[in-house]
């Protein structure tokens, strides 16, 4: 195999540390294989070498292909002899379980997690409407507070109130404690606890892996890095691999000025740059690196294309969402039929939030595609649960799940014990609170607002529910306590109503309602092929022919939520890595208008276009 001038730096490189900045598309994968053959071919025992990934998946795609290019050669591993494949965390645990004679099964599961925090939660009284985003992002704290060995006292939570906070993650690590489980990030404390305490055990495993390799190496976080170096010692056989510019995992504690700082760690260090891109045109290869030019706290690159020229990066202003979705929809028809495949073409986005209606709209013109996150569907988020069960009751349906639902939403005050049976009479409510005037006009007030509800169309019914009902004002109060932006509940209650339009009764649309949850369901229960829709996070370290991104709007991205340089600059890390997916095509997209208020287009945008 032929390798240009940089890659060959890398795999001549012997000893001593490393660093290998891989631009998007230059085959990295490729170094780091040929890398470990290089070493073997130079004597070095396949035991000593240990190669380090962020993911079990990538962790075994590694090492899958560096025995694919042994096999290819005609080589063979020494018998008994394994180059060592791993996360962090499966590395981390090997080490901890042969110190501590761990038994198997002790490790706690991420389902483990949620369970524990799920009963905490009751058992705490603090009610959440989106549970299964709340314990994921509450995981996440957990995992950032520990992993950066901060002090739960000074910690701000961005979730909940501190004392909340406080109350969650002092319950999970007295169940940990008491069923004797860790997690991974006490994996990784207990690991360098271990390293500094423990020299004899620290030298022995220094000896065991004498070259060290790691992967995305601008994901690491502090900890993870600390533990590293210290295996690393004494020969400093450090070759690290990575690019500055795709580090977008500082939620989960990744710091890029780790590997920013690396020289000053190792001065010896020698750095190589893989400054081709294989990937993308010359068109996409430019238009990235002028939006990437823009972030002070990085290393400067000059990337150059291996393919030609092709067409220019496009950009689209619609008029709003739903002409942008359509927008989409026709241009992907219009592909597949100039001979791309479904699967050749991906549609990503910041958030989940735009995805709905996006895949109403591909269903319609018959477009294929597979979500490739996990993205709570519009119709099954619980705002849109909560207007379901008020068109339900307004429609005359008197079930006591509906009632649960909506009674406190907006806060009437109402006992779920008034609601004892499973069909409700609101007269027999009313003999509950016989002894409480005030409660007679609360429910009064509740039932004509269901009968209006119930003669109003699906659009209007949801105008009625939110202003004269006051379920904003719930809105308000809930995002208030749970420190989020109502806007993002707003844009909700829009997309619904936005579906809602095209309905003259709530019956028509609970049949379209219907009909698409059970093609998302069919869907998950089949391996289906197509378009792949994705946000921009999970896309890293794939590739499309054709790609579009969507919502290109200021708030959405750069997120609303990033006012600091520091999180701006990961805002405008994860667009570059988003129009780097793209080999051939690239689409920005965004809207004029969004909930009848006029958007701002996204500052990168501009800076992509060079405008």
């Amino acid at each position: 195999m032929e390798f240009n001038e940089a890659q060959n730096a890398a795999l001549s490189h012997r000893t001593g540390p490393m660093m290998v900045l891989a631009g998007p598309g230059s085959g990295k994968t490729t170094v780091i294989t040929h890398r470990i053959k290089r070493l073997l071919e130079q004597g070095v025992s396949p035991s000593g070498i240990l190669v380090i990934t962020f993911t079990k998946a990538a962790a075994g795609e590694m090492e899958e292909r560096f025995l694919s290019l042994l096999e290819r050669e005609g080589e063979k591993l020494p018998s008994g002899k394994r180059v060592s494949f791993g996360t962090f965390h499966s590395v981390f645990y090997r080490i901890l379980r042969l110190a501590y004679r761990f038994p198997a099964g002790n490790v706690v599961s991420e389902e483990e997690k949620r369970t524990f925090l799920k009963r905490f939660l009751a058992e705490s009284g603090l009610e959440v409407e989106d549970e299964g985003e709340f314990l994921a992002s509450i995981m996440n704290e957990i995992s950032y507070v520990k992993g950066n060995r901060l002090e739960l006292s000074c910690y701000y939570s961005q979730n909940c109130p501190e004392e909340w906070f406080k109350r969650l993650y002092e319950g999970y690590e007295n169940e940990l404690a008491r069923t004797g489980k860790i997690d991974f990030d006490d994996m990784l404390t207990m690991c360098f606890a271990l390293f500094k305490e423990r020299k004899d055990i620290l030298a022995a495993w220094q000896r065991k892996f004498s070259y060290i390799l790691v992967d995305e190496f601008q994901d690491i976080n502090s900890l993870q890095y600390e533990i590293v170096k210290m295996l690393a010692l004494p020969e400093n056989n450090l070759f690290i691999v990575g690019d500055d510019d795709q580090s977008i995992y500082r939620f989960r504690g990744a710091k890029p000025e780790l590997m920013l700082g690396f020289e000053k760690d190792y001065p010896t260090a020698k750095r190589v740059l893989l400054g081709i891109n294989y990937r993308s045109t010359r068109e996409v290869v430019a238009a990235s690196l002028r939006l990437i030019a823009h972030n002070r706290v990085r290393f400067s690159k000059e990337l150059l294309p291996a393919h030609g020229s092709g067409r220019p990066v496009d950009f689209v202003l619609c008029a709003n969402p739903p002409a942008q979705m359509e927008r989409v929809a026709r241009l992907l028809r219009e592909y597949q039929r100039a001979g791309y495949e479904w699967e050749q073409m991906a549609v990503l986005f910041r958030t989940g939030t735009s995805s709905g209606l996006l895949a109403e709209k591909l269903m319609e013109y018959n477009v294929p595609f597979v979500l490739r996150d996990v993205i709570p569907g519009l119709y099954s988020h619980w705002i849109a649960k909560d207007i379901f069960s008020y068109l339900a009751l307004g429609a005359g349906r008197r079930r006591r799940s509906d009632f649960f639902r909506i009674m406190n939403r907006p806060n009437r005050y109402l006992s779920r014990d008034a609601f004892d049976t499973s069909e409700v009479s609101l007269d027999a409510v009313r003999g509950y609170y016989r002894d409480k005037d005030w409660m007679e006009e609360r429910l009064t007030d509740l039932e004509a607002d269901l009968r209006t509800i119930g003669r109003l169309k699906p659009y209007a019914a949801i105008q009625y529910i939110r202003q004269t009902v006051g379920y904003d004002r719930y809105l308000k109060e809930y995002a208030e306590f749970r420190r989020m932006d109502v806007e993002e509940l707003f844009d909700i209650l829009w997309q619904l109503s936005e579906s809602a339009a095209a309905f003259s009764t709530a019956a028509e649309w609970a049949v379209h309602v219907n009909r698409y949850q059970e093609e998302i369901a069919c869907q998950k229960e089949q391996e289906r092929t197509g378009v792949t829709l994705s946000t921009m996070h999970s896309a890293k370290g794939l590739e499309y022919a054709v790609v579009f991104l969507i919502d290109a709007n200021e708030g959405v991205v750069p997120h609303h939520k990033a006012v600091l340089p520091a999180d701006l600059e990961e805002e405008r890390r994860l667009f570059y890595v988003a129009m780097t997916r793209a080999k051939e095509r690239l689409h920005l997209l965004a809207v004029r208008e969004r909930r009848r208020r006029p958007q701002e287009v996204s500052r990168f945008v501009g800076e992509c276009m060079g405008t």
